[in-house]
């Protein structure tokens, strides 16, 4: 199996893609993205584990939402029973990359503990925000610039990997080492991705919000907290539906799996 190589604009295109997938069927999508946040919530709510428990479960509801967009490319409202589609079909090996995505993120949420004490380890497993003066300490800001360097290798490693067990049949290890260097070879695609995903799912809900915060008077933070809820519930589908199709443009027809994020 030999991913392919594609260009920095066919990068661009996924989120594109993602878009003409979810406009397939929107209600159906966001009725998926809203099953899945209450679903990760009540799990999360669970004591002692529940946080650790939610991100076993990443890659497994991953393919749930792999499988929604490949029935969206069929012209096909998605269904919410295929959120749970990655623990129908080979559960054991997501439940192991689920396993090692948590010790992922504990090796990586230790390292930053380094630099500011825990107080971003609190924050993200806790909810335990830091104080301001905290947040605006030089410590955290290197937290955070170590937790996002740190954090590109672990997506590089899962960003194909739970399809490659699901859709291909491999061991949890083998998808992880097909997963890291296939997007390593296609680091100008992902590139020309990040640029066009910075874009619409950041600078464009800051400029909408900083528009409403300039017009909105003494009623800004309700106003602003009334809109961000339903637009990233809007941007959401879009974006897993763009995962679909960085899946399909590099990896292709396989099994009868269907044509490329070209066609989407």
């Amino acid at each position: 199996m030999t991913p392919r190589i594609v260009s920095f604009g066919r990068g661009a295109h996924w989120l594109l893609a993602g878009w003409k997938l979810f406009r397939v069927a929107p209600l159906s999508w966001l009725a998926l993205v809203f099953v899945y946040w209450l679903a990760m919530t009540a799990v999360s709510q669970v004591p002692l584990l529940g946080v650790a428990l939610a991100m076993v479960l990443v890659p497994g509801f991953s393919v749930g939402f792999m499988a929604a967009s490949r029935q969206s490319e069929q012209g096909k409202a998605p269904e919410v029973s295929q959120l749970v589609a990655g623990f129908r079909d080979r559960p054991l090996g997501q439940f192991v990359l689920g396993a090692v995505y948590l010790a992922a993120l504990a090796l990586l949420l230790a390292a930053t503990a380094l630099a500011d004490e825990g107080a971003l380890a609190r924050w993200m497993l806790n909810g335990v925000r830091p104080t301001d003066a905290v947040l605006q300490s030089d410590a955290f800001f290197v937290a955070l610039v170590a937790a996002a360097t740190l954090y590109l290798p672990v997506m590089m490693l899962f960003w194909f990997a739970p399809q490659l067990v699901a859709w291909h049949a491999l061991s949890p290890g083998q998808a992880l080492f097909y997963s890291f260097f296939a997007s390593l070879l296609n680091w100008r695609a992902f590139l020309g991705y990040g640029v066009a995903a910075t874009l619409v799912m950041l600078a464009i809900p800051l400029l909408a919000l900083g528009v409403l915060l300039a017009s909105s008077g003494a009623a800004a933070h309700r106003s602003v907290l009334a809109l961000a809820f339903p637009l990233l519930l809007l941007l959401l589908p879009v974006l897993f539906a763009s995962f679909y199709a960085s899946y399909r443009d590099v990896f292709g027809k396989i099994d009868g799996i269907g044509e490329s994020a070209e066609d989407a």
